[in-house]
């Protein structure tokens, strides 16, 4: 195992992108991982591809859209309209995408372990907890005590900003020079982000608790 070798589950968006920025800052040896499993959005894997080659980094894109179809019952996977408004449970419910980082994160240590590496980054932090049950620290700490058993090779599940808001991932990420128009945030992959969906607005709400205005290009604003 080379502990200096790390997969991070890089969808493109603007948590994920801080991640990636703070695994190299490590000086770890990144290997990007991103997954097309059907989301409406998947305009974010655009993203990520092009700031992996901007970086040079190690960037594989892996189609999982067979299993679309026993994901359903999602806004992101299934013909069900993008909730708009805050980013809260009761209005963000429908954008659970059923057992989702489970499955990814279980691919990830796959491809960690092939590689040798000593663990899996991703990007779950506070203010997703109560909206998505895989992003709490309690999955974190559990996917992380089977991944160390599941093989040979145990592999440690990372979750930097697992205690962060998503104001505090960018005061981090902006502390590094990170260039946050290189990001895609909105649920709807449309030419411009939405400014509508609550993944716009927790998004916006994190640059406004900064006093910044998002560099993103929005529909409505």
């Amino acid at each position: 195992m080379i502990m200096n070798k790390v997969v991070v589950i890089y969808s493109g968006g603007m948590d994920s992108y801080t991640v990636l920025h703070n695994a190299l800052r490590k000086d770890y040896e990144v290997y990007a991982l991103s997954f097309d499993y059907g989301q409406r959005h998947r305009k974010e894997l655009d993203f990520a591809k092009s700031v992996s080659e901007q970086l040079g980094i190690s960037h594989k894109v892996v189609d999982i859209t067979s299993i679309t179809p026993l994901l359903q019952g999602s806004s992101l996977t299934s013909n069900i309209d993008i909730p708009e408004g805050e980013y809260s449970v009761d209005n963000m419910k429908s954008t659970v995408v059923p057992n989702r980082n489970m499955i990814l994160l279980s691919l990830a240590t796959g491809y960690a372990i092939s590689l040798q590496a000593g663990a899996v980054f991703y990007g779950a932090h506070h203010d997703d907890s109560a909206v998505y049950p895989d992003c709490r620290p309690e999955f974190v700490k559990a996917v992380s005590e089977v991944t160390r058993i599941a093989d040979w090779q145990p592999v440690e599940i990372v979750a930097p900003y697992i205690n962060a808001s998503k104001s505090d991932i960018l005061k981090d990420g902006l502390t590094m020079g990170l260039d946050y128009r290189q990001t895609w945030t909105c649920y709807n992959g449309r030419k411009k982000a939405c400014g509508l969906c609550g993944a716009c607005h927790s998004r916006l709400k994190a640059f406004e608790a900064l006093n910044l205005i998002d560099p993103q290009e929005y529909e409505t604003l």
